[in-house]
């Protein structure tokens, strides 16, 4: 019963770990773009 349990964990960490390298992806996505619409809106301020 407790080597099931213990499956059980690291099947949870491996999603785990999945979901969190999605969710870091994501997030530098949508940051490497909020960066790039920053620097453009700038770019257009100083002409």
């Amino acid at each position: 019963m407790y080597n099931f349990n213990y499956g059980l964990m690291s099947g949870l960490d491996i999603v785990m770990v999945f979901a969190v390298i999605l969710f870091a992806r994501l997030g530098v996505r949508l940051v490497s773009r909020y960066i790039k619409m920053k620097q453009e809106n700038d770019d257009e301020k100083n002409d």
